[in-house]
């Protein structure tokens, strides 16, 4: 039995439907490709991907929870940083060395994970 003083500690489960509904809000928001939303998720498979799409899921990897949560990171850190050009900075060109003129959607796609790290550290870093 719970008591007043035990926080419940949300499950993979319990995650897997409101982060799959974000991240998809979030890839429409950037005008992903079917494509590039797999990569980011790090899924080989079609048919998994349409089942996540779809909320047919019950618990997704630990692996995608992590990718998302870097995703909605970045996305955050953009509309905070760049409001007015958030959505189409992923895109674009970039000049950083971390980015070595490609886009950080690039970099996100890469299918490494820790891709994904970076990009958030990046604009972490220069909202200070």
């Amino acid at each position: 039995m719970a008591t007043a003083n035990s926080a419940h500690i949300p499950s993979r489960k319990d995650l897997s439907g409101p982060a799959l509904r974000t991240f998809f809000r979030i890839a429409d928001a950037w005008s992903l490709k079917e494509q590039e939303q797999m990569r980011l998720l790090g899924l080989d498979s079609r048919s998994t991907f349409q089942s996540w799409k779809r909320g047919d899921v019950g618990a997704i990897p630990k692996d995608a929870l992590e990718r998302i949560s870097y995703v909605m990171g970045i996305y955050k850190g953009l509309q905070m940083l760049v409001p007015a050009t958030a959505d189409m900075w992923v895109r674009k060109p970039n000049k950083s060395p971390v980015f070595g003129g490609r886009s950080a959607l690039d970099r996100m796609t890469s299918g490494n994970v820790a891709d994904l790290y970076v990009v958030r550290q990046y604009i972490d870093a220069q909202r200070g």
